[in-house]
């Protein structure tokens, strides 16, 4: 399956990694770290499993579906964690909303 097949995988794994990445830089600058150190944690991980499957995707990987399974696992941690501060940071909330439409992506490739 080429990269074309897999337009909307591509497009919410990259707006999930941008969304993670955005959320771990904001949380950072929060008052009480502690507090959001599993969100931190997690959005590390996301991003780096979205950019991961991003490439895997551009290159057509044999493995794709392999990689979407494991990548819905980690995008719906991140967006169950991110959803606990959704109520009093904007950008948590937006981090969960990315990853549970990556997570959807990714389970309907695998």
């Amino acid at each position: 399956m080429g990269h074309e097949q897999h337009s909307e995988l591509l497009q919410a794994v990259h707006d999930c990694a941008a969304a993670c990445n955005h959320c771990f830089d904001a949380c950072l600058n929060e008052d009480d770290v502690k507090m959001v150190s599993e969100c931190i944690r997690l959005d590390r991980e996301c991003a780096d499993m979205c950019a991961f499957m991003e490439q895997a995707i551009s290159r057509n990987s044999p493995f794709i579906a392999q990689l979407a399974f494991l990548c819905a696992d980690i995008c719906e941690a991140c967006g169950n964690e991110c959803q606990k501060h959704a109520d009093h940071h904007d950008h948590c909330r937006q981090c969960a909303e990315a990853c549970f439409r990556c997570a959807e992506a990714c389970r309907k490739a695998a």
